[in-house]
């Protein structure tokens, strides 16, 4: 085996960002129920059940370094055996990784008016990643000490490299919808623009955390860094679901600002746009760079994206898209 420094060492440093993450995850947790009372109860019970993944995979990953760092401590021949938890959290981080990837493939769904081929796509990486958790596991419990797990290391390659992959294309496809949502109109454009920027952030994280994982396994297989990387990425999918819902508000508090309110739910297949207005009583229409349509009418706002709470905000303008 390696230094302890590399290795075990590697692997504290790991479950203290995973504990540090971990806090952010509760903060967010306790902000969202506290700020979207009215959401739908899907997504309630999805953001618990995140939580509850999660927390086991703190739980797991503490009992690993402990089991090494404190209940063998003296006994440096317990240090090439492997700790059932250690295995065992990777399958908790792939149901966090399976629940979250599929939260962003069902928006996919919802934007893409239905894209089977889009939403397909994702959904084969999603469910593919799983099933490498599935089989890595497994295998890995079937084994006792680290030397036999290197014989699995085509797989933990596999497993980071696909997760990558799906968290690139969602990040992608979503990028590429919202562009192609674009309504010709400076503070509608000025929002998706956010939202784009916001899609990439939420899935840069924890792309880069995948192929650093993948890279450490590459580059340096007799240590455990990919495995500092790899009790992150959990938490980095926990905290991306979180800020995607949390932030709403945020946006709809700029379109406020902007007198327009920006809904995800209707993101339709072709580039057609409607447009009410409070101070106009008569309809017209007229037309815009890409072929959108526009409509004026008078109506009365209801804020909602396509998982929010149904609440009305005190504002009379709607941009639907």
């Amino acid at each position: 085996m390696a230094a302890l420094d590399n290795t075990f060492g590697a692997a504290l440093i790991g479950v203290v960002v995973s504990a540090t993450l971990y806090g952010v995850t509760c903060v967010q947790t306790w902000y969202y129920f506290g700020q979207y009372p009215n959401d739908t109860w899907y997504i309630k019970l999805l953001v618990a059940a995140v939580l509850v993944s999660d927390t086991i995979h703190q739980i797991l990953i503490s009992h690993t370094i402990y089991t090494y760092l404190v209940t063998n401590f003296g006994d440096p021949a317990a240090l090439g055996d492997l700790v059932w938890s250690l295995i065992v959290e990777v399958l908790f981080n792939g149901f966090t990784a399976l629940m979250v990837q599929s939260f962003l493939a069902m928006r996919i769904w919802r934007l893409s008016g239905k894209s089977w081929i889009a939403t397909g796509a994702v959904m084969i990486l999603v469910f593919g990643e799983f099933g490498c958790v599935l089989a890595y596991v497994g295998k890995a419990l079937e084994l006792e000490t680290f030397a036999q797990l290197g014989t699995l290391k085509d797989l933990s390659m596999t497993v980071n490299a696909v997760a990558a992959a799906g968290d690139v294309l969602i990040a992608a496809i979503l990028c590429t919808l919202l562009q192609n949502s674009r309504t010709g109109f400076r503070r509608s454009d000025t929002i998706i623009n956010k939202l784009i920027l916001f899609s990439i952030n939420t899935g840069l994280l924890t792309s880069i955390c995948a192929v650093a994982s993948l890279i450490s396994i590459t580059a340096a297989p007799t240590t455990f860094i990919y495995i500092a990387f790899y009790f992150c990425l959990g938490r980095l999918y926990c905290n991306s679901l979180l800020a995607t819902l949390n932030a709403r508000k945020g946006i709809r508090g700029e379109s406020r600002g902007e007198d327009v309110s920006l809904s995800l739910q209707g993101l339709p297949k072709t580039s057609n746009t409607m447009l009410t207005s409070s101070h106009s009583k008569v309809g017209s229409a007229a037309r815009v760079p890409n072929n959108i349509s526009i409509k004026i009418d008078t109506t009365h706002e209801y804020m909602q994206d396509e998982y929010a709470d149904s609440s009305p905000s005190d504002r009379d303008v709607k941009l639907e898209v």
